[in-house]
C-alpha cells in the first residue's frame, strides 16, 4: 500500500486545537464584573478616604465606571478581533490544503480518529465517507474546532465586558453614595464584600473550581485592595474637602 494511504501516517502539520471554540460567556462575564466591583471600589474608598465631598466620591465613581468599561470594551474587541482573524486564516489554509493536497488531508483526517480510539480500518472508512459528504466542514471540525457560521464575534464580546463591568462597578458606587456619610465606609465595604463572595462563588461554578477557595481568594484580594487606597486616601487627604 502506498504511504499516503497508511491510515497512521505521522503528518507534521501544526493545527490549532479548538481555535474556534465560542468563549465561556458566564465566566467572562462574570470575572468583568468582579473587575468593575474591585476597582471602582478602590477608587471610591480612596477618595472618601481622603474627602467627605459626596460630590468628588460620586464623580470618581462615575468616572472610574465610565473608563473601566470603556477599556474592558476595547480590550475584549481587539482581542476577539485577534481571534477571529486568526480563525478566518486556519479556514483559509485548511481550503487550499484540500485542494492541493486532498491525498494527504484524508489521511489526516484518518489519523486523527484514530487517535480517539478507532481501529486504522475504521478510521480510514470514516475519514473516506465524511471527506465524500463535505470535506471541508470535516476538516474544520475534527481538525480545529471551528464553525465557519459561528465564528466568535468581537462586537458581541465588547458589549458583554463593557456591561459587565458597568454592572460591577455600580454596586461600589451605590454602595457609598446612598447611605448616611457617618456609615457608607462600613456599608461598602460589606456590600463589596458580599457582591466579591457572589461573583467568587459564580466564577468558580463557571471554571468547575472549588466555591469556597475562589470566593475567599476573591474577597481577600478586594478588601485588601479598598483597605489599600482608603489608608492611602487617609494619608494623604484633607477632611471637608
Amino acid at each position: 500500500m502506498n504511504a499516503t494511504r497508511d491510515p497512521i501516517l505521522h503528518v507534521d502539520e501544526p493545527h490549532v486545537m479548538g481555535a474556534g471554540r465560542k468563549l465561556n460567556w458566564l465566566r467572562a462575564a462574570v470575572l468583568g464584573a468582579n473587575d468593575g466591583i474591585v476597582s471602582t471600589a478602590s477608587l471610591v474608598v480612596g477618595v472618601a478616604g481622603a474627602s467627605n465631598s459626596s460630590g468628588f466620591i460620586l464623580t470618581a465613581g462615575v468616572a472610574g465606571l465610565l473608563a473601566g468599561a470603556l477599556s474592558m470594551g476595547v480590550g475584549e474587541y481587539v482581542s476577539v478581533s485577534t481571534q477571529r482573524d486568526t480563525e478566518k486564516a486556519l479556514i483559509e489554509k485548511e481550503r487550499r490544503e484540500l485542494i492541493e493536497e486532498p491525498e494527504l488531508e484524508l489521511q489526516e483526517l484518518a489519523q486523527i480518529y484514530a487517535r480517539k480510539g478507532l481501529s486504522g480500518a475504521t478510521a480510514q472508512k470514516v475519514a473516506e465517507e465524511l471527506t465524500a459528504h463535505d470535506a471541508f466542514a470535516a476538516h474544520l471540525d475534527a481538525e480545529l474546532g471551528i464553525d465557519p457560521d459561528d465564528l466568535t464575534n468581537p462586537w458581541q464580546a465588547a458589549y458583554a465586558s463593557a456591561l459587565a463591568f458597568s454592572c460591577g462597578a455600580m454596586i461600589p458606587i451605590l454602595m457609598i453614595t446612598l447611605p448616611p456619610e457617618s456609615i457608607r465606609i462600613p456599608v461598602t465595604f460589606l456590600g463589596v464584600l458580599i457582591a466579591l463572595a457572589v461573583t467568587g462563588t459564580l466564577s468558580a461554578h463557571a471554571g468547575g473550581a472549588s466555591k469556597r477557595k475562589a470566593a475567599l481568594r476573591i474577597m481577600a484580594g478586594g478588601m485588601l485592595a479598598m483597605a489599600a487606597t482608603f489608608g492611602i486616601g487617609k494619608l494623604f487627604g484633607v477632611a471637608g474637602i
